[in-house]
C-alpha cells in the first residue's frame, strides 16, 4: 500500500481522510494466504537458530570484554566519554537481537522441540529480567487478537471519551477542549511523552499493563491472577517471576561485590536500551494513522494480522533478526523462523496487493509523526482508524 501523509495541510481536509473514507475490510481466508507462500520457508531450524544465537552471544561477551579495558589506564580519559556511550549503544543493540530471539522461542519458532524453546527463552528473557512464560501468555492473546478493541493486549487504542474529549458531532467542539488537552497537544508535552514511554513503557507495560487493556484490580505479568492469564497457566507464571528474582538478586550481589557503578555501566545502561528499542519497535509496528482497529462484528485473523506494518530501520533490521521489516509475514505464521520471514514477505505483498503496509519514513519522524496523529479513536462504528 502506498503510504499516504494523513496530515497534508495543503489538501482540503474532509471529514475522514481519503484512506479510512474509502476503506474496505480484506476477505482473505488465512488458508489463501499460506497457500500463496512456499512451503519450505515455514520449516523450523533448531540447530541454525543456535548457531545465530551464538553469534549474538560472542558479540555480546565481545562487547563487555572490550568495555572491562574503557576504565583503564591504557585508555585516555576524555575517549572514556566516547567510548562508554558507544559500548552502551552497541550492546543495547546486540542484547535487543538476543530478546528477539527469545520471542521466537515463545512462539515456538526456535526449534521443533518444545522443551528446548522453552528452556532457552526462559533463560534469555530472565537475564533480561522479562518474565518469560508470563510475557508468552499474554503475547500469545495479543496475536491472536491483534487490532481487536477489546481483546488485544497492548497499544490498545483510547477512545474518544477515554481521553475526555467531547463527542465528534459537538458544535461547540472548539470551546470545549480543556486547558490541558492544549496543553498535552505541544510539542514539548509530545516530546516529553515520548521520551516517557521509551524510557519507562516496557517496564510499566510488564508491572501494570500500561497501553493494554483495562482491567480491575493489579494487572500485571508478575500476578499469576491477572484477568489475561488462566489458572492452568498460573505455575508457569510464578516460575517466570523466580527467574526474573534470582537474575535481579544476583544482579544486586555483584553490585556489592563491586560496586553499583560497574553494575549500571556494564548491565543497567544497556538494559535500558533493550526497553527502548522493545518499545519503539513495537509501538511503530502497530500505532500509524493508516491502520486500522476492529470492533467484534468486523474482527477476523486476516484482518487483525494486516494491522500492522513492516517498517525499516535500515542496517539495524539485521541485528534485530528483521522482527522490524517482516513482521506482517510474523503477524500471518509466528512459528515461521525469523530468516524466512524475511524471504516470505515478498510473496506475501504480492497476494495481499494494497492490504500490505511498509513505511520507509526513517523511523525518528515516524515516531514523531505518529505520537501526534494516534491520540484516539471514535467511540463508535466497527472499523475504526486514529485520530488526533
Amino acid at each position: 500500500m502506498a503510504r499516504q501523509n494523513p496530515q497534508d495541510p495543503k489538501a482540503p481536509q474532509p471529514s475522514k481522510p481519503k484512506y479510512e473514507r474509502d476503506y474496505k475490510p480484506p476477505t482473505f481466508t488465512i488458508k489463501e494466504i499460506r497457500d500463496s507462500i512456499p512451503a519450505h520457508l515455514f520449516e523450523r531450524n533448531g540447530w541454525l537458530a543456535t548457531a545465530y544465537l551464538c553469534k549474538d552471544l560472542a558479540m555480546a561477551f565481545s562487547l563487555f570484554f572490550l568495555a572491562s579495558y574503557i576504565d583503564s589506564p591504557f585508555l585516555p580519559s576524555y575517549l572514556r566519554y566516547i567510548a562508554w556511550p558507544a559500548y552502551w549503544f552497541a550492546q543495547g543493540v546486540v542484547l535487543t537481537g538476543i530478546w528477539v530471539v527469545a520471542h521466537e522461542c515463545g512462539h515456538q519458532a526456535y526449534s521443533n522441540v518444545k522443551a528446548v524453546n522453552n528452556t532457552v527463552g526462559f533463560i534469555l528473557h530472565s537475564l533480561l529480567l522479562v518474565p518469560y512464560h508470563s510475557w508468552r501468555f499474554s503475547h500469545s492473546a495479543h496475536h491472536k487478537a491483534t487490532g481487536h478493541m477489546t481483546r488485544d493486549q497492548v497499544f490498545v487504542p483510547r477512545s474518544r471519551s477515554e481521553r475526555g474529549l467531547p463527542p465528534a458531532d459537538n458544535t461547540q467542539h472548539d470551546h470545549n477542549i480543556s486547558v490541558s488537552h492544549l496543553i498535552e497537544e505541544s510539542p514539548l508535552m509530545s516530546l516529553a511523552g515520548i521520551l516517557g514511554m521509551l524510557l519507562l513503557g516496557w517496564p510499566l507495560y510488564i508491572f501494570s499493563n500500561v497501553s493494554g487493556q483495562r482491567y480491575s484490580g493489579w494487572a500485571s505479568h508478575f500476578n499469576a491472577h491477572s484477568p489475561f492469564f488462566l489458572a492452568d497457566q498460573r505455575l508457569d507464571v510464578h516460575l517466570s517471576t523466580l527467574g526474573v528474582l534470582v537474575v535481579g538478586g544476583g544482579l544486586t550481589y555483584l553490585a556489592k561485590m563491586l560496586s553499583f557503578a560497574t553494575i549500571f555501566k556494564f548491565y543497567v545502561v544497556p538494559y535500558l536500551f533493550v526497553n527502548l528499542w522493545l518499545t519503539l519497535i513495537t509501538f511503530l509496528q502497530h500505532t500509524d494513522p493508516v491502520l486500522p482497529h476492529y470492533r467484534e462484528k468486523e474482527w477476523n485473523f486476516q484482518r487483525g494480522a494486516l494491522c500492522t506494518v513492516d517498517r525499516s530501520f535500515g542496517p539495524l533490521n539485521s541485528m534485530f533478526h528483521h522482527i522490524t521489516d517482516s513482521h506482517v509475514a510474523h503477524h500471518f505464521f509466528s512459528t515461521m523462523p525469523y530468516w524466512n520471514a524475511l524471504k516470505a514477505t515478498p510473496y506475501l505483498k504480492a497476494k495481499l496487493g494494497e492490504y500490505y503496509i511498509r513505511d520507509d519514513t526513517p523511523f525518528p519522524i515516524a515516531l514523531w509523526r505518529n505520537w501526534r496523529a494516534c491520540q484516539f479513536v471514535e467511540d463508535t462504528g466497527d472499523v475504526l482508524f486514529y485520530k488526533n
